[in-house]
Parts: C-alpha cells; structure tokens; sequence
C-alpha cells in the first residue's frame, strides 16, 4: 500500500496526551498512527525532527466580507492567510452584502469557497427581523448554524424585536450563535460621552461606550431565552469577568449552553488603546487587563469552551479614522493560534488545553464529522509548529486582503511550517532555520478543500 504523506518523528498532541509518533495519510484521511512507520511507502515524506502536530484550528467565527465587501476581504485571500496560520476549517458570519438571510444565499457563498477556499469551510444562516420561515426550513446538515445579532449591528440584521427573538429561539432546528450587546445600553453610553467630548472621543473610551453593563445585560437575555425554549446557543467573544461567570463548568459534551473568548480578547487588553488605537476597536470591545486574565482563566476551569477569532477585516484608510468614523473589527486569522501560543510559553495555558478549545470543542459542539481530532479514519486536517522558532508579524507579511495586522511588531515565540487540509498541503513553509526564512516562498494549494459535514439532527 502506497500513502500520500508520511510525516515522521512529530510530537502529536491530541486527546489530553502527548505522544511522539508517526502519521500516514491516505485519501485524504489519516490511515495509520504509530511508531516506526518510517518503512512503510509514499509519495512524500516529511521528517518533522520533533517539531509538534495538532489538529488544524476550526475556526468558528469569521466575517471574510464576500460577497459584496471585497476591497476589505474575500473567501480566497482570508482562508489564505487562516492557513498561513493553522487554521484549517472555517465558519463564516452572514453579514455581508446582501446579507446572507436565506438558502438561496447560502448556496452563493458555498458556490465561492467551492471555487476559491483554502480552507473548508461552513457558513451561518444570518436571523433578522424578518426571515423566520427561512429559518424553520432551513436544512440543519447545511448551514454551522443560525447567527443573531442582539446588538452591534444595523439594519434588519439587529435582531432585538422580544416576539421575533422567541421565535428565532424557539424554531432554530440547529445552534444558536449569538453576538450579546445591548443596544438602548450603548446608544446611551454614546451620548453621554459625546455630551462630555464632541466629536472627539478618546479611543480608550470605547471599551465604556461598548460597556461591560452592555455584555451583560445581554449575555443574560439570551441565556433567558435558551432555557426558556431549550435551545441550543453558543455565546460567541465573551469579553467580561462577569459574563464568564455566567456559564457552567464541565465536559462540552454535557451543555446546550457553551461560551467563547477571541484571539484578541485574549491577547489586548485597555492599556492597549494608547499605542494600537483605532486598529484594535472591535465589538465587543476589549476591556480591562482584570477582564483578560478572567478570560484565561475562564478558559483553563471549562466555563469558557471554545477559542475563536471573530476575524474582520477592514482597510488601513478605514481603520486610521477618527472614533465616531473607524470600523470596528480586526484582521486576526493569520497570528491568531501563534497568539495563542504565546500563553502556552507564558505558561498561562498548556497546548492541551489550546487544543482542545480550537479544535476538539468546536467538532463537538458543532457536531462536524470526522475532524478536529487525531484519528485513524478522521480527515488529515492538521496543523504543524516549531515551538522553538521565531514569527515576527508585520503589516508587509500580512496575507489579508487589507495588508494590516493588529499584531505589527510582535515577536511571536513560535512558526507554522504547515497546513494540511484533508491530506493535503494547503499551506507548506518547511525551510524553518532561522528568522529569514519565514518569508522564504511558501507553497499555498486550494484543491483539497470541502464543505464541514454536521450530524443529521442537530437540535
């Protein structure tokens, strides 16, 4: 029998272990864990002199801004740089133009990443004020799930309607993702403070306009609803000591209700603003260094399941404007599992742990098929990391279609050598000897990708 890559001599995290062994992989899956598989033949043959291999990030939270919005992002250029960085699957948010609120549109956006993705990928049937026929009817094994703005958002796509929101809770035949701030909350908090300051708002005032009370507020409505309705819901970017409270601990498994904390939430905190300012506005926002350090550790007790991005991208023009004027959200896919990194380092979370939360939680609480893990039979969707290497992030190395990251300057402890997407390289940089050679021509490939498979009944 002849396998299509045999990568040797890797560190393999998965499962809560640690093990040093070898992996064969044979259309598209992996065929064969074990030691001393070094005979056996392949096409390619990879020897990864103890550099480690966990499962490819899922990430399940990204706005890639296609269609519609391409001049900030598309399905090709994101999910390149989302390789770049480990990620191997994605999710991605219907705020787009149009709005992706129906099947038909749904079916848009999976014609396009057919075409164009370098990852596989997953899309949100967006809740408005008005679509829930749509969202009754909707096929569950087709869409990652049903998201609702109950806040930060405009238009038809601010779902705050009490009736409307019943019903979005009540008929949602698969998960519930929610973006949780409250509206009237912040709209007062904003004229407050333009009453204060005018037009000129100082950047380290949005983490009090977009205010802690806001999160709450909301976090708890949706929480009301869920149980109320015994829905499935998924709270996505917790930004709050509070908010984490919130949420029960135990296996993900057990709960239908399941929280989640960004990439940047993680990583910025207030004392920030001064020197990022407008490129680290987002919603919501990032708060206190006390709302960080609860995050982590809201992440290491299980109250918090799920490691996401929230990626999304505006231009450098967009970004450098005034507070009233900026965009909120930030391009993060390509350093987001190397910031996460930088916690293993620091000691503040174990590699298993940031496994288990990019990638094992997301399979189960989405119920995908066959990926997110480790295992003889699963997909080969795995990312590879020298631990000891170095990445130095800057704006002229970013992959997005914007060419900023959030992260310029920043020397990240770790390198991704490589992605692998159903058994093929969907991203290859393996020449990692010295800081140079990060920018050495790596080889990017988008003919392995498919759309995430779900479980039948997902309710």
């Amino acid at each position: 029998m002849s396998y299509s890559l045999l990568l040797l001599n890797g560190k393999v995290v998965n499962e809560g272990q640690t093990q040093e062994v070898d992996i064969a992989i044979k259309e598209q899956r992996i065929h064969k864990i074990g030691k001393d598989l070094s005979k056996l033949k392949a096409r390619e043959v990879i020897d990864l002199a103890g550099n480690t291999v966990i499962p490819g990030m899922i990430d399940d939270q990204v706005h890639f801004r296609e269609p519609g919005l391409t001049q900030k992002g598309s399905i090709a250029t994101e999910s390149k740089a989302a390789v770049a960085g480990g990620i191997t699957s994605f999710m991605e948010m219907p705020n787009c133009n149009p709005i992706t609120d129906s099947s038909q549109q749904l079916q848009t956006k999976q014609a396009i990443a057919a075409r164009n993705s370098y990852a596989n990928y997953s899309f949100y049937l967006g809740a408005t004020q008005d679509n829930i026929e749509e969202i009754k009817c909707i096929d569950p094994t087709q869409v990652c799930g049903i998201k609702v703005f109950m806040g930060a958002s405009t238009g038809n796509m601010l779902v705050d309607d009490p009736k409307v929101l019943e019903n979005i809770f009540a008929y949602a035949p698969t998960l519930i993702a929610t973006h949780c701030e409250d509206t009237p909350t912040i709209l007062a908090n904003e004229q407050k403070y333009r009453n204060q300051y005018g037009d000129d708002i100082p950047i380290r005032l949005h983490a009090h306009i977009r205010s802690r009370e806001a999160c709450i507020k909301s976090t708890q409505l949706a929480l009301q609803l869920a149980h109320k309705f015994d829905a499935k819901l998924h709270v996505l970017h917790l930004t709050t000591a509070e908010e984490a409270k919130l949420f029960i601990q135990g296996p993900i498994e057990q709960k239908r209700i399941t929280a989640e904390a960004c990439v940047h939430h993680l990583f910025f905190s207030e004392q920030d603003y001064e020197q990022k300012g407008t490129l680290i506005k987002c919603n919501p926002s990032i708060k206190s260094e006390a709302d960080r350090t609860a995050l982590l550790h809201a992440v290491r007790d299980g109250h918090i399941d799920i490691i996401a991005t929230d990626h999304a991208p505006h231009t450098f023009a967009e970004k450098n404007q005034s507070y009233w004027t900026a965009p909120a959200g930030l391009p993060l896919v390509q350093h987001a599992l190397l910031s996460l990194l930088e916690h293993v380092h620091d000691k503040t979370l174990s590699l298993n742990t940031l496994v288990e939360k990019t990638s094992h939680n997301v399979a189960k609480r989405y119920q995908i098929l066959k990926r997110g893990y480790i295992r003889e039979g699963y997909f080969a969707d795995l990312a590879l990391i020298d631990l000891s290497g170095l990445t130095t992030a800057t704006h002229t190395s970013s992959l997005y279609q914007c060419q900023w990251t959030p992260f310029e300057g920043t020397v990240f402890r770790s390198k991704i050598l490589g992605s692998i997407v159903n058994g093929g390289w969907a991203y290859k940089n393996l020449e990692h000897n010295n800081e140079k050679d990060n920018q050495n021509n790596p080889v990017f490939n988008k003919t392995t990708v498919k759309p995430l498979e779900f479980e039948t009944i997902r309710r």
